[in-house]
């Protein structure tokens, strides 16, 4: 009896936490869509500090703070929405227009086919999504092999033979594909400048030299860290030291 009713009090806290979130949420959206900008990201960022969060909540508050000016908040929040849902399009093509706010005018080293590929089609879909398809096609490989198992045509047999045959290859690429994915997240450590205005040196120390500047809003991938300092490479290549506080990791 004791345990019944703990599970009836978790799914009822559960539900209110819920219906909770989902009320900020609408009241946010409203706030978003009187100009009152600031009140929004207050009430969107109650949501996101209950762990309840989403692609679409990150957008909010990518577009709240954008309407803001606030180049750095902005871009964090529109990469940290695509990297819940890498096809969210409306995301993509606000973070396009955010980046145009930046100062630094990095060109990007040329990629291989195989990174093309990858940014293109593997990492243009979640770990998530990846999964959910290799176990549709799992699905598909037990149904079509029962059909050709009892089958009497020949040609029948053949028709389910070939496409077992092609489900079981969907399988194998898609089940690859999604950890490709999640090793692509969990290397690319990116981040995002937050500082208006850093020295990169070539030394994880105040006493290192100057090597090249950065402004806020300006993505970067994390190499390493020591203490108070990380490693950062940006889109051309050129590698430094940072302060940890001058930067956010997505």
């Amino acid at each position: 009896m004791k345990k019944q009713l703990l599970i009836i009090v978790l799914l009822f806290g559960t539900l209110v936490h819920s219906q909770t979130a989902s009320s900020l949420f609408s009241k946010a959206n409203g706030l978003y869509k009187n100009g009152n900008y600031k009140e929004a990201i207050a009430l969107y960022s109650k949501i996101e500090e209950q762990g309840l969060v989403s692609a679409d909540l990150y957008y909010n508050l990518g577009n709240s703070y954008y309407k803001l000016n606030e180049v750095a908040p902005s871009i964090y929040y529109y990469e940290k929405a695509l990297k819940l849902n890498p096809a969210h399009a409306d995301a993509l093509a606000n973070l396009t227009f955010a980046k145009r706010m930046t100062i630094d005018a990095i060109e990007e080293l040329p990629k291989t086919f195989l990174q093309r590929f990858s940014e293109n089609v593997i990492e243009a879909f979640s770990f998530d999504t990846w999964a959910l398809i290799a176990v549709i096609a799992s699905f598909f490989i037990a149904i079509l092999f029962l059909l050709y198992r009892f089958s009497v045509s020949s040609k029948k047999k053949l028709f389910f033979f070939n496409a077992t045959i092609l489900s079981a290859f969907v399988f194998i690429v898609t089940l690859f594909f999604a950890f490709k994915s999640e090793s692509a997240i969990q290397k690319n450590r990116a981040a995002i400048i937050f500082a208006e205005k850093t020295a990169v040196k070539n030394a994880p120390s105040v006493n290192g030299d100057d090597i090249f500047e950065l402004h806020e809003g300006t993505k970067v991938i994390i190499l390493d860290e020591l203490d108070s300092w990380k490693k950062i490479k940006i889109a051309d290549g050129k590698v430094g030291w940072i302060g940890a506080s001058n930067l956010k990791e997505i």
